[in-house]
């Protein structure tokens, strides 16, 4: 009996774990072994034509202009991007918390829905939005009347970066939304009640009561956010392509355009290593700092 105890939870997460090593796991292993060879199209047809280059690969990439280039507007988009998110998400999350009614209900749905809508989709309808020509850019056309623009808000270096990261958040904020209003939806109701019997406004309520009671929900939001943003993909290669100049190139689309566009297979995976690293160190550090906060909490 005992024996079929230890063995029946290995069966249950058996199946969880053979998929995690095989798309996970295994292909981190395979772009490791890449990222030292010179594979391109021509050693997939035949693989004596791979030769083991060391760390050339990697010597190469960090010397890329365009690829250090890519490091900074990544950073950009994490730094601009993640406090917006979780910002907005919060905010949109207690309105409707306090709401509590069949609009705000209804309001959940219309912040949820550009998370599930097919980004091809969105980016039409956002060209047309970021459009420089005011006869059909509608944010132009708007801003036209009090004296600013035309902006070339797609076409500018300088201003492409900040579209791209409106897009972003406003995809973004439904799934995080969604995470906040469930964990309010959590909170002991006695823990209002005690701070209102104290006096305490409906600000301080927020503060002192609801804000704290979050913390473990922000920080997953927090860090899933920036993990999400440091693999920011979509939206410069659908919108963009990392134009004009490379402004918008970030990480994840510059190894897609070295491995599936130039066929430099190696000097892509490299690329991806390095990324990889940077998301496990943006990860044990914020889980650094949850854990010291969580010890002088106590």
């Amino acid at each position: 009996m005992k024996s079929r105890n230890k063995v029946a939870p290995w069966v249950f997460i058996s199946p969880a774990m053979i998929l995690l090593i095989i798309f996970s796991i295994l292909p981190i292993f395979i772009a490791l072994f890449i990222s030292f060879t010179d594979l391109s199209l021509s050693g997939l047809a035949d693989y004596s034509r791979i030769e083991f280059v060391g760390i050339e690969n990697y010597v190469d990439v960090t010397s890329d202009r365009v690829f250090m280039q890519s490091i900074g507007n990544t950073l950009y988009y994490v730094i601009v991007g993640v406090p917006l998110v979780v910002i907005l998400s919060l905010t949109i999350a207690l309105f409707i918390q306090i709401g509590n009614n069949k609009f705000f209900g209804t309001m959940r749905l219309f912040f949820y829905s550009p998370s599930i809508t097919n980004i091809v989709a969105i980016a039409i309808v956002w060209s047309f939005l970021f459009n420089p020509n005011e006869s059909i850019g509608l944010i132009n056309k708007v801003l036209a009347p009090i004296g600013i623009g035309p902006i070339g808000w797609l076409q500018d270096p300088n201003i492409a970066k900040i579209s791209l990261v409106i897009l972003a958040v406003w995809r973004a904020i439904g799934i995080n939304m969604l995470i906040f209003s469930a964990a309010l939806q959590n909170i002991p109701a006695n823990l209002y009640e005690a701070a209102e019997l104290d006096g305490a406004s409906r600000w301080q309520q927020i503060w002192h009561v609801t804000i704290p009671q979050l913390k473990f929900s922000t920080f997953f939001v927090v860090v899933t956010t920036v993990i999400g943003w440091l693999q920011f993909f979509e939206e410069p290669f659908v919108m963009t392509d990392g134009g004009p100049l490379n402004s918008t190139m970030s990480i994840a689309l510059f190894i897609y355009k070295n491995g599936f566009q130039f066929n430099n297979f190696g000097y892509a995976a490299a690329g991806s290593m390095i990324l990889f690293v940077i998301i496990i160190v943006a990860t044990i550090f914020q889980l650094r700092i949850q854990r010291k906060r969580d010890e002088n909490s106590v």
